[in-house]
């Protein structure tokens, strides 16, 4: 079988991670609390887990392309290479990204030349990290798909755009910034695309408020979902 149609999940071995992460501890049914709950789910704790770095070797090509990046990126551009569920991610320090993605998309052995999506992530509780933004790159010419993944402070939510060397991460990052506030510098035109220009603040940040319409029914009124029960 060729390297180009070689299935991930069962060429690449998973390899060893030297501890988890807890990002985060929940607690309650759903995240709910304060709501009269006699089953006992309202006492479930649950820690919120990441996969930690892995260690080489990763297996199949892997290691090749973690190699070559290695080669080719920036000093201490990698934070750290985690392989989950078997796929590859590669965690960028901010101010690298631009770097990373052109030797991504130009270099021979690398060749990742489409980007098929940028999306935003909100760790609250993952102090100074707490926005992520996410890329899906492709390799066209080598049959492979790889995962990069950059963090920045809420304090300061800048993230260099890739728009200059991925045209179509434009509509990515706009409604990465419409829907987290997320600031990609160099973004031709970072304008709301879901929401109302005039919006307020960013729906999908875990902070920010449920909102809602009241709705009669019969002559009972029921309450928006944010004044009936505290989400944590």
């Amino acid at each position: 079988m060729s390297d180009k149609t070689q299935d991930v999940s069962h060429d690449v071995v998973p390899a060893g991670v030297e501890e988890l992460e807890v990002i985060d501890t929940r607690s309650g049914a759903f995240g709910a609390h304060d709501t009269g709950d006699t089953s006992g789910f309202g006492g479930l704790v649950r820690p919120v887990v990441m996969p930690g770095a892995a260690q080489k070797p990763y297996g199949g090509w892997f290691d090749q392309v973690a190699d070559d990046l290695e080669r080719l990126a920036p000093p201490e551009a990698i934070e750290k290479i985690v392989i989950d569920r078997g796929e590859i991610t590669f965690f960028i320090r901010r101010a690298s990204i631009l770097d990373v993605v052109t030797q991504l998309r130009n270099a021979d052995s690398l060749r990742f030349e489409f980007c098929s999506s940028v999306s935003g992530v909100h760790y609250p509780h993952e102090t100074g990290r707490e926005l992520h933004v996410v890329y899906h790159l492709a390799s066209m010419t080598h049959g492979r798909r790889i995962r990069l993944e950059v963090a920045a402070p809420d304090d300061d939510p800048h993230v260099p755009s890739v728009v200059s060397i991925y045209p179509t991460a434009d509509w990515h990052e706009r409604e990465a910034w419409d829907m987290y506030g997320i600031q990609f510098d160099g973004h031709p035109a970072l304008t709301r695309i879901l929401m109302p220009d005039d919006w307020p603040g960013h729906p999908q940040r875990k902070d920010y408020p449920l909102g809602g319409v009241p709705v009669e029914y019969k002559g009972g009124t029921i309450p928006p979902p944010d004044q009936r029960r505290n989400y944590s």
